[in-house]
């Protein structure tokens, strides 16, 4: 062989090994994902930035994927591997305990529960942590959410590799799959078998699996069309089950952060499952029958406030707010722009925080945990909707713990603990 020709091989080879070293899924542009809640068009627009060197969104990017490398190593989870079933004896269906709720005896062999049991607001018991599903779900929907994002942002498989093969153990594997219902979601022993409002368990939360789900469905390899189909029939089916059982009626006549929480998880599901009719009808009627009972004049949530973590679940019920404010842009409807009776509205509430978000004034509502920065990812939301208070606020805010990832995330998530 020539110099010629070997120097040709070289090259060829230098040109086939860096090709591989860059991620297939990138050699064009992911599209815009059709994200329920996240801005796919804004996703885009942010990768293109982080493509042409942005240093601040890099930052955000190091924080994102440190996140991620940490699921690497752990998981898959799956319904089936907790050490005693649901009370109805399927291991697929899903097993979560009440968080406030205590038993009032030591535990004998004809009482090994310690019944009655009795509730302490705010107090989380620790045994819900073992023997439920409960801790298991979460890293469900926190791993998923962050790799698919790592995913979108760095084009490394490994990362969509590692979100399809979680979102396949817990709902799609026959063996390790989760059944499509919450029927024994915040059991309480020897009292009941499961309550309508352990749904929050997923609606918490299970947005942001929707979101990843779409994600991976922009070009990510590892996720299929099998895997997308099957688990459109899952969304579909939880969203059949979350419509007409008895525990999701229940709950969406709540008329708390569980109520709000019951429609953004309803509008999601039925934007992602196509029902976009159903969708817009859920944004709209939580004007009326949302905010106007739940936020007072001076944006206060009362029912919020009334609670032993008054703070964390003001910012709580917001997340729930900004979200279906999100979906509400997806299908035309502008809920940051409605103003109640009394005025009030998602504005006002937020700006009800500023001060205690700010570290301008002290939180003078009970509250067990105080963290600052649960409220950060909800003035975020009112300052990209345009509310001028939180735009001032933002610089002033204090970052979560792992850094402030709003610019590569804009959906807000609770920032304090979920766990009760």
């Amino acid at each position: 062989m020539s110099g010629r020709s070997r120097a040709a091989v070289l090259l060829a080879a230098v040109v086939t090994i860096g090709a591989a070293l860059v991620p297939s899924a990138h050699a064009s542009p992911p599209r815009a994902p059709d994200t329920a809640v996240l801005d796919g068009g804004r996703l885009q627009q942010t990768k293109a930035r982080l493509d042409r060197g942005d240093p601040q969104l890099r930052k955000s990017l190091r924080d994102l994927t440190s996140r991620a490398d940490n699921w690497l190593n752990q998981g898959p989870w799956t319904v089936t591997d907790k050490p005693k079933p649901a009370p109805g004896g399927d291991v697929h269906d899903y097993l979560s305990q009440a968080p406030y709720w205590w038993p009032t005896t030591t535990p004998t062999a004809d009482n090994p529960w310690g019944c009655p049991y009795v509730q302490r607001d705010g107090q989380r018991n620790p045994e819900v942590d073992s023997g439920t599903d409960r801790q298991d779900v979460e890293h469900v929907f926190d791993s998923t959410y962050d790799l698919s994002l790592a995913w979108y942002y760095t084009g490394k498989r490994v990362y969509a590799e590692k979100a399809a093969q979680v979102l396949r153990t817990w709902f799609l594997a026959p063996a390790t799959r989760m059944n499509p219902n919450l029927n024994h979601a915040q059991f309480i022993p020897c009292k009941y078998d499961g309550r309508s409002i352990g749904i929050i368990d997923f609606s918490q939360s299970y947005t942001s699996v929707l979101d990843a789900q779409a994600i991976l469905a922009a070009g990510a390899p590892g996720w299929s069309a099998k895997d997308r189909t099957a688990m459109g029939k899952w969304n579909a089916d939880f969203l059949g089950w979350l419509k007409n059982s008895d525990f999701g009626k229940e709950e969406g006549a709540a008329a708390n952060n569980h109520g709000t929480f019951y429609d953004m998880q309803l509008a999601a599901l039925a934007y992602a499952t196509g029902d976009r009719a159903l969708a817009r009808r859920t944004v709209l009627d939580a004007r009326t029958k949302r905010i106007d009972p739940q936020i007072a004049a001076d944006g206060g949530q009362p029912q919020e406030l009334a609670r032993t973590r008054s703070w964390h679940y003001s910012t709580f019920d917001l997340v729930a707010y900004t979200r279906l404010a999100a979906i509400g842009r997806h299908v035309g409807v502008n809920l940051w722009a409605y103003q109640g009776p009394d005025g009030q509205g998602l504005s006002k509430a937020v700006d009800f925080l500023l001060p205690a978000a700010t570290g301008a004034a002290a939180w003078s509502y009970p509250e067990l945990e105080f963290h600052r920065f649960a409220a950060s990812d909800v003035v975020h939301a009112a300052a990209d909707a345009g509310d001028s208070a939180a735009r001032q606020a933002v610089a002033k805010l204090e970052a979560p713990p792992g850094g402030d990832l709003w610019a590569l995330r804009p959906a807000a998530e609770q920032l304090d603990s979920i766990a009760g």
